[in-house]
């Protein structure tokens, strides 16, 4: 599959401009619409994962990561959701859908947020996170090729988190977005129960291919007691021994 999450438009879709608060701070609505190759704007898109579009935002340099499901006016077609910038910057709008009777698309736009900008500094990976009390532990090798296996687990205070729940159908949802440009991979899990909890706890887990070697952002949401939390890392993908020289992104299964 090719690299996807780069352009504007793909399949004959199109992104039109996002509208959102200009800021940092500032409440607001963020509203787009896809439109088809006649230049009609789409109003049918089949589900997927429980929600007809599932929208990334997050700034060019990985943080700010939010997952959003707007409401679409089916007048109108046109999308909308409540935002408010945490931060300044320039930020990656993804819009994954899949019009009616059509392939599904990922289409992005950048639109730049005003305010004191304070871009992150990385060094190194960043493989353990707490989000609310919550210890997160990504685990496993990201490689192009055939790819490696990536598994999370959760604790607390150094017990095993039993107390996954499904969100949207899965047990968790990764997001992986390569630095630099930004190519989007949006990817669930499988299977109807966490695994059998261990020492590190239950775990989730990936089976992921890199397109290239180099850093990978991914973001992976789940949910404890009723509330989506997001894990954020950093992971270096290195070349896989038997890897071909030209490597596409594509989904990840997970077992």
């Amino acid at each position: 599959m090719d690299i996807t999450g780069t352009t504007i438009s793909r399949g004959g879709h199109l992104l039109t401009d996002v509208s959102a608060p200009t800021a940092a701070g500032e409440a607001g609505t963020l509203t787009f619409t896809i439109r088809a190759a006649d230049g009609t704007p789409v109003t049918a898109f089949a589900h997927s994962h429980g929600k007809a579009l599932h929208l990334i935002a997050v700034r060019t340099d990985g943080t700010g990561y939010r997952h959003l499901h707007p409401a679409l006016d089916a007048a109108t077609g046109v999308w909308s959701t409540p935002v408010t910038w945490d931060a300044a910057g320039s930020y990656r709008i993804f819009a994954d859908a899949t019009p009616l009777g059509a392939e599904g698309v990922t289409l992005s736009r950048t639109i730049d947020v005003a305010g004191d900008l304070r871009p992150a500094e990385y060094r190194g990976e960043r493989r353990h996170v707490t989000v609310d009390g919550l210890d997160v532990h990504l685990d496993g090798a990201l490689r192009t090729g055939d790819g490696g296996v990536l598994t999370v687990t959760v604790s607390e205070h150094g017990h095993p988190v039993q107390r996954l729940q499904p969100y949207l159908g899965a047990f968790g949802h990764l997001v992986a977005l390569r630095e630099g440009d930004l190519a989007y991979l949006h990817v669930h899990a499988l299977g109807e129960d966490p695994a059998p909890a261990d020492l590190s706890g239950p775990e989730v887990a990936f089976h992921a291919s890199a397109p290239t070697p180099g850093r990978y952002f991914l973001y992976l949401d789940f949910q404890v007691d009723g509330r989506v939390r997001t894990g954020s890392f950093v992971v270096e993908a290195s070349d896989s021994p038997a890897a071909p020289t030209e490597h596409h992104l594509h989904h990840v299964h997970a077992h």
